[in-house]
């Protein structure tokens, strides 16, 4: 939804299980529609959609194409921004680590992302007299599964795939007016995990002089004009979650990227677990959350700094001797309406503070709720159906934004 000054909040459509097009087609007439009319009686509603390699390849279809851009003209619907994270399957099996696959390693991940950008391409809504025009963002893998590297070859690889997706970017705005922005999206125990990770590899593989001068030779452009399209181009998707779990600080992270040219394409708005003390009853109860679908990353704050985990088994086999003075943070997606968790909470503050900056000073234009893990979360935390959880999530933030 459109929330002015060139600000659009939506929800992902990954919380709905789909990896057919048919399925994800689906899903809008049995619970998007639903969401709209809860929170959009009047006006049109802003939609973030996910789309599986698979499902992308059968929207790619002319007619399925037409009739989707139809649909949404009908059912007062936009489409502005795309999750390009999950390749493949997303729910009802093990993901874990997998979802990273294919990373920025292999074409593959370069020639879906480049299908995405021309799928968003045509999706996007025509600009209006007297309005901005409204620019697309697809998020991504943050380079690859931190544990999958190790070869002197993985960053030239990603670099290379990263600057040749821009490229296309910069030749598919030439071609259709419409520009659209890749967004890569940091995690726990992933190669851009914290932000001075992200820094670091903006001002020294994305942003810098060998990066401009390899935009220069695939697009032809002169110097100026291929530094401005890195920075149009490509840039970040911050998981208020992921950087929570990290234990960044709000107000330094905004400004830290902020500092450093690195834009914020997208912002998802997701909550994680918070154990402030690792006592029984709190080990007791997050052992409810250990899944067998999804990584959930721990990063453990303690008297010896910042420890982190893979996944909660590490995490839980990590426990010997005293636990005193150690607070854990867990990736995995809570509502984010949720501040308690009896016996533990949720990182909400965290997003209470982000969304306080974001209401003084746009950080992002995309903004999007995303708690995916609606399928796997401990019965006692869903209350009603999936359908009135988003929309009370997306009511959340609004009134958040509106404070």
């Amino acid at each position: 939804m459109n929330l002015g000054a060139g600000v659009h909040l939506t929800y992902c459509s990954n919380i709905h299980p789909g990896e057919s097009w048919a399925e994800v087609r689906a899903n809008f007439d049995r619970h998007v529609v639903a969401v709209r009319d809860r929170l959009m009686p009047d006006g049109d509603f802003g939609v973030g959609l996910r789309l599986s390699a698979r499902a992308a390849a059968e929207l790619s279809e002319p007619a399925a194409l037409a009739e989707f851009q139809g649909f949404l003209g009908r059912s007062r619907m936009y489409v502005f921004t795309i999750n390009g994270f999950p390749y493949g399957t997303f729910h009802g099996t093990r993901v874990k680590e997998d979802v990273y696959l294919p990373d920025w390693r292999d074409p593959e991940r370069l020639r879906y992302t480049n299908q995405l950008a021309d799928l968003l391409a045509a999706l996007l809504p025509e600009s209006t007299p007297g309005a901005p025009a409204i620019e697309g963002s697809v998020s991504t893998v943050p380079g690859a599964f931190k544990r999958a590297l190790g070869g002197p070859s993985d960053v030239p690889a990603m670099v290379e795939h990263l600057l040749r997706h821009v490229a296309y970017l910069v030749a598919l705005r030439a071609r259709t007016g419409r520009l659209i922005a890749l967004a890569l999206e940091p995690e726990p125990h992933c190669f851009l995990e914290t932000i001075e990770e992200v820094v670091a590899f903006f001002e020294r593989d994305l942003h810098g002089p060998a990066a401009v001068r390899r935009t220069m030779a695939l697009t032809g452009l002169e110097h100026t004009a291929a530094a401005h399209a890195l920075h149009d181009h490509l840039g970040l998707c911050l998981d208020l979650c992921h950087a929570a779990v990290e234990f960044e600080q709000p107000a330094d992270c905004v400004q830290r990227l902020q500092q450093s040219g690195i834009r914020v394409h997208k912002m998802q708005i997701s909550a994680g677990l918070r154990l402030p003390a690792l006592d029984l009853q709190a080990l007791a109860a997050l052992r409810r959350f250990d899944d067998a679908v999804y990584l959930h990353q721990v990063v453990q704050n303690g008297p010896d700094g910042l420890t982190r985990f893979a996944d909660l088994p590490e995490a839980f086999d990590s426990l010997q001797g005293s636990t005193a003075d150690r607070e854990w943070r867990v990736h995995f997606h809570v509502p984010i309406f949720l501040d308690q968790l009896a016996p533990f909470a949720s990182t909400q503050s965290f997003i209470r503070e982000v969304l306080a900056i974001q209401r003084a000073s746009p950080v992002s234009a995309h903004l999007e709720v995303e708690t995916y893990t609606w399928g796997v979360l401990p019965e006692p935390f869903r209350s009603g159906t999936v359908d009135e959880a988003v929309a009370r999530e997306l009511a959340w933030v609004r009134t958040e934004l509106a404070a």
